[in-house]
């Protein structure tokens, strides 16, 4: 009672009694660090193991003093065999000498920030290659807390590279093994001797036309090609060679008819043939004279094949059986800087290669062998001392009288270079070889690289003289025994192989 008349008595403020409308206040939602925070704050030691184990392949748990205290494996990271030893040692010291300053930085960046980023290490493995792995790092508590590193296993990823790599070479591979077959093709169409025509199957159009078919019709490429097919024959003769082509058209099979080839051509034989390439058919037309003679004179033929071969860029020497000049065209005189042919005749031709004695010897001995030669690499010296990168393709000619060689030589030093020079790719240890400099003494490095660059000098050297020992032997200026002991000792030949073989 004594509370309702106190507060009867009480006098209310002037608009108390009204209810005044303040805006509703906004539910504080928390963003996603907060929502994650709670969550892990939540977590059971259970739950947190688990996390651990999904979210990493590998995770290590090392001290203030940068020792693995403790090893976990992810469900799908590497087994325990590969990480046997590495609890109670230093992390430093089961990564590879390369990795070890990203090791190093690891531990020191998160105990300084808390935090590391991710970094490519490798563990060195007993057998097979590195394990690679990528880290992040984390502290557990103060500075002096232990560290955290989450591991994620790059096996498969490598893998997949390499299959990239591999599959890289392999085209690169077909490339060239395509260019040497239309090589050949060219060379085979060119040259011969009978009038061979590519026409075009649904317009009759002449595609191709070899050099023998320019001189058969009389007319130059440039107005041959396009014309429509057949034509400069007598009337019977074109329905002949029309119906031959559109039975061989429609059938898919080869066929060959004779026909009359008019003033100063005499009787012909027709051979047609059906080409397909991809959704493309086309005609292979080969016209060849029965009376004996042929649509070039061989006279005509071989002046036209001389001036090419003067006239072409690359480098063209003939040499005799031991390597003496006989000839040569204008772009190897240039190469070699003389005023004229006449110097080169009689002289070696060790005297301009790159290294005198051996690639000649080398060059010699493959082509008794083998007959040929291709690609030969070496360095050609002008008479001035210049050097050009040069490649170098030969082929005997036995039915010469004399007996001769004949040299290709291209000049390959302003070639563009592509990104990987060979099928076989190099060791990571010689491509990190400019990186451990500075990082380790001199003597280390050409103690620990020696063998690798001996192994790979040898393996060189076979393959540029297409695997002649003896020949490679005296390439390094090394003795045959010691090139043999050298093999032995890399496992490149059994050990029970005889020193003869080569």
């Amino acid at each position: 009672m004594n509370s309702t008349k106190a507060q009867a008595g009480t006098r209310t403020p002037r608009g108390a009694g009204k209810a005044v409308a303040r805006p509703a206040a906004k539910p504080v939602t928390p963003g996603p660090s907060a929502l994650l925070s709670r969550a892990l704050d939540e977590l059971t030691p259970r739950d947190a193991t688990a996390l651990i184990d999904t979210a990493a392949d590998l995770v290590l748990v090392v001290d203030t003093g940068g020792v693995v205290r403790e090893v976990r494996l992810g469900v799908d990271g590497p087994t325990r065999e590969l990480c046997a030893g590495w609890v109670g040692k230093p992390w430093v010291e089961i990564v590879t000498r390369e990795s070890r300053d990203k090791v190093q930085a690891l531990m020191t960046e998160a105990r300084a920030g808390g935090v590391a980023r991710w970094r490519h290490v490798n563990h060195p493995l007993v057998q097979g290659e590195d394990l690679a792995v990528m880290y992040a790092a984390a502290r557990l508590g103060d500075e002096d807390g232990p560290l955290v590193a989450f591991g994620r296993d790059m096996r498969s990823l490598a893998g997949l590279q390499q299959r990239l790599v591999d599959a890289q070479h392999a085209l690169e591979r077909d490339y060239w093994r395509l260019r040497s077959v239309e090589t050949r093709f060219r060379l085979l169409f060119d040259m011969a001797a009978e009038a061979i025509l590519v026409v075009d199957a649904a317009g009759t159009r002449i595609v191709e036309a070899n050099p023998a078919a320019l001189e058969f019709f009389g007319l130059p490429e440039r107005r041959l090609l396009g014309q429509s097919f057949p034509f400069g024959l007598p009337d019977k003769g074109q329905r002949d060679l029309q119906a031959l082509m559109t039975r061989v058209r429609s059938s898919g099979r080869g066929d060959e008819v004779k026909l009359r080839g008019g003033p100063g051509k005499g009787d012909l034989q027709a051979d047609v043939r059906l080409l397909r390439h991809d959704d493309e058919q086309l005609l292979l037309v080969r016209l060849r004279r029965l009376d004996g003679g042929r649509p070039v004179a061989d006279g005509v033929r071989v002046q036209a094949m001389a001036q090419a071969a003067e006239r072409l860029p690359d480098g063209l020497v003939m040499t005799d059986t031991e390597g003496r000049v006989l000839s040569a065209n204008a772009a190897f005189v240039a190469l070699v800087q003389l005023p004229g042919e006449d110097p080169l005749r009689g002289e070696s031709l060790a005297r301009w290669l790159g290294r005198p004695g051996v690639d000649l010897n080398v060059l010699l001995a493959t082509m008794r062998q083998q007959g040929s030669v291709r690609l030969f690499a070496t360095a050609l010296r002008s008479e001035q001392g210049a050097e050009v990168e040069v490649e170098i393709s030969g082929i005997s000619l036995p039915e010469l009288d004399p007996p001769a060689l004949a040299f290709a030589v291209r000049h390959v030093g302003r070639r563009l270079s592509v990104a990987s020079h060979s099928v076989k790719t190099a060791p990571r240890s010689v491509e990190q070889l400019a990186q451990l400099v500075g990082r380790m003494p001199l003597k280390d490095l050409v103690r620990e690289s020696t063998d690798l660059i001996e192994r790979l000098c040898i393996e060189a050297a076979l393959q540029l003289t297409q695997n002649n020992r003896a020949s490679a032997a005296e390439m390094l200026g090394l003795s045959r025994q010691s090139l043999y002991v050298k093999l032995r000792r890399f496992g490149m030949i059994d050990s029970g192989s005889s020193d003869d073989d080569t």
